[in-house]
């Protein structure tokens, strides 16, 4: 990534992304790349944003996805600032910063990202290709609930889209997104039609 310490990088793609592959594959390493491609590209839209700590927040933010799912992103920041190899690049308050910013990517987050690197990294990890975020859920389902009938896992992704995605939903977002945008229209499109939703569904996922 542009302007990001080669050494941090090569750091990471050592030790933190080898990790990923113990995730679902909702969350695996192809979707904290979509984070960090998407977290640069927000940078723009703030000031003094430094991209160490942008990359390395985005890198970290699902690392304790298959540790515990409900409490991943607490976790993935203790793993972050317990990685004492991260003390070479960072300052002490650069690390609280990085920490926090994981802590806060969740969509259900109660309240607003502490740093505008919270707000980055939450607002680039929502989905923009709705076909992407129901093979993302069905592997969540898939890995997560595998006693689930077909027919129960189509009505937990229903559900889960209507409270994520819905015109109501909890997925927070903090900048300006044309893409985020268009796919919440989408998305909305699908939840007035329930009988639509599940026939997309189960044709993206080979139900």
């Amino acid at each position: 990534m542009q302007n990001v310490n080669p050494e941090l990088i090569s750091y990471i793609q050592k030790y933190v992304f080898p990790q990923y592959e113990k995730n679902d594959g909702g969350h695996s390493l192809d979707h904290v790349e979509y984070v960090i491609r998407r977290s640069f590209t927000f940078a723009e839209q703030f000031e003094s944003i430094d991209a160490d700590m942008l990359y390395t927040a985005a890198a970290f933010h699902d690392i304790a996805h298959h540790i515990d799912k409900k409490n991943h992103e607490k976790l993935s920041a203790e793993i972050f600032f317990s990685t004492r190899e991260m003390e070479r690049f960072f300052t002490a308050e650069q690390r609280l910063t990085v920490k926090e910013a994981i802590e806060d990517h969740r969509a259900s987050l109660d309240g607003v990202p502490r740093s505008d690197y919270g707000k980055i990294i939450s607002s680039a990890d929502r989905s923009t290709d709705v076909d992407d975020f129901l093979r993302r859920t069905h592997a969540y389902t898939l890995k997560h609930f595998p006693a689930c009938t077909q027919e129960e896992a189509v009505s937990r992704a229903y559900t889960h889209t209507f409270e994520k995605y819905g015109e109501m939903g909890y997925a927070g977002h903090y900048v300006q997104d044309e893409e985020y945008s268009l796919f919440r229209e989408t998305v909305n499109s699908l939840l007035k039609d329930k009988e639509k939703f599940n026939e997309r569904y189960k044709e993206i996922n080979g139900i």
